[in-house]
């Protein structure tokens, strides 16, 4: 009776009662996945934090600025307020525009530099285009690591998958060391299973939509610097330089 008692014993504290037991009991292959897993979930999480707070201190820029312009009437107003305001993709613009027309001279010009003059048909063309260039390089750098939430959302998965298989490996491995399919040779197996795949769900979903909430942001900040943009070029329009 006390071999059976502690036979049973043994088995009761062999039996994983919490997620972390289920971890600390998992095969070595098994816990390399939610390693990997872990530092995925990690590096996502530290991503959307730092997009979250990058997006919402563009927000309240994008609103100081957007508001200010409303007010502007001169080109030289507009650099004035992109120096006294803090950098953002809206005061890029503006003195992307400042530069392209305090550097450049009107064809066959023969005054000052300092003149105001008339920009032509190729010089309005040539300031699109610097400006578009402006636009997708700002957009650019606050896309930066926004594709890796992709990538996480998508492998996550496929590395959940691996550590399903290789729990269904141990569960046909503890059948075929005890000689039969009793749920304690199968347990353990299917529980490996089932905890890789739940930790690769947690991973991959958090990821996929925080990517598809900031693709949308980016999408909409492209779309507000192309209107920045014509703003800007209107404001040249009403100053008579074009």
């Amino acid at each position: 009776m006390s071999v059976a008692l502690w036979l049973s014993l043994r088995q009761a504290a062999a039996v994983p009662h919490t997620t972390l037991d289920l971890i600390t009991q998992a095969s070595l292959p098994t816990k390399v996945v939610l390693a990997i897993l872990a530092v995925l979930s990690l590096a996502s999480w530290a991503i959307m934090f730092a997009k979250w707070v990058e997006f919402r201190g563009l927000a309240a820029r994008a609103r100081f600025i957007v508001s200010e312009f409303e007010r502007v009437s001169r080109l030289e107003q507009a650099a004035a307020l992109a120096k006294r305001s803090q950098a953002s993709p809206y005061t890029g613009l503006i003195e992307r525009a400042v530069w392209f027309v305090t550097e450049t001279k009107p064809i066959g010009a023969g005054g000052s530099g300092a003149e105001r003059h008339t920009l032509t048909a190729a010089q309005v063309e040539s300031l699109h285009l610097i400006l578009d260039a402006e636009c997708t390089a700002q957009r650019d750098r606050f896309g930066r690591f926004v594709p890796s939430l992709a990538i996480i959302g998508s492998a996550s998965p496929l590395l959940g998958l691996f550590g399903t298989v290789l729990g269904v490996i141990s569960a046909f491995t503890g059948i075929m060391e005890k000689g039969s399919g009793n749920l304690s040779a199968v347990a353990p197996g299917v529980a490996e299973a089932l905890t890789a795949t739940a930790a690769a769900l947690a991973v991959a979903v958090p990821a996929v939509f925080a990517y598809n909430l900031f693709a949308s942001k980016l999408n909409r900040l492209d779309g507000e610097l192309e209107g920045f943009s014509a703003e800007i070029i209107a404001l040249l329009a009403r100053e008579g330089r074009l």
